[in-house]
């Protein structure tokens, strides 16, 4: 039976808090901007890890999303070194970064809820 609690996901909770600071104060890249990590996934032998990332105010264009990832990817070696020196464990995952689209869904359903509500709040 599995644990509650596994090892994988509160390595990826240290993950997702170390990286959220890291990329708040120590990323300059103009690609990256204002970005947030949303969730982390760990493979459960500790290798690899992605990382969902998602912008405070959005992206104009999906080449824009792209750009931020690109900058993201290029910087994940710096990542990883500082991930090693923050987290004390012989092995650092590799770190590859995906745009998460969940806020965007959310507020693109408010939107059409709303739509479909404003008729009735006529009557």
């Amino acid at each position: 039976m599995a644990k509650e609690y596994s090892r994988t996901s509160r390595f990826s909770e240290v993950i997702m808090r170390e990286l959220a600071l890291m990329l708040q104060r120590e990323i300059s890249d103009p690609r990256v901007g204002m970005v947030t990590v949303s969730h982390v996934d760990v493979t459960a032998d500790l290798k690899y890890a992605k990382v969902y990332v998602t912008r405070f105010n959005g992206f104009e264009s999906e080449q824009d999303a792209q750009q931020c990832i690109q900058g993201l990817n290029s910087a994940a070696g710096y990542l990883r070194r500082g991930l090693a020196a923050r987290v004390k464990l012989r092995n650092i995952p590799e770190l590859q970064f995906v745009y998460d689209k969940t806020l965007e869904n959310g507020f693109r359903m408010d939107e059409l809820i709303a739509k479909a509500n404003a008729p009735r709040k006529e009557d």
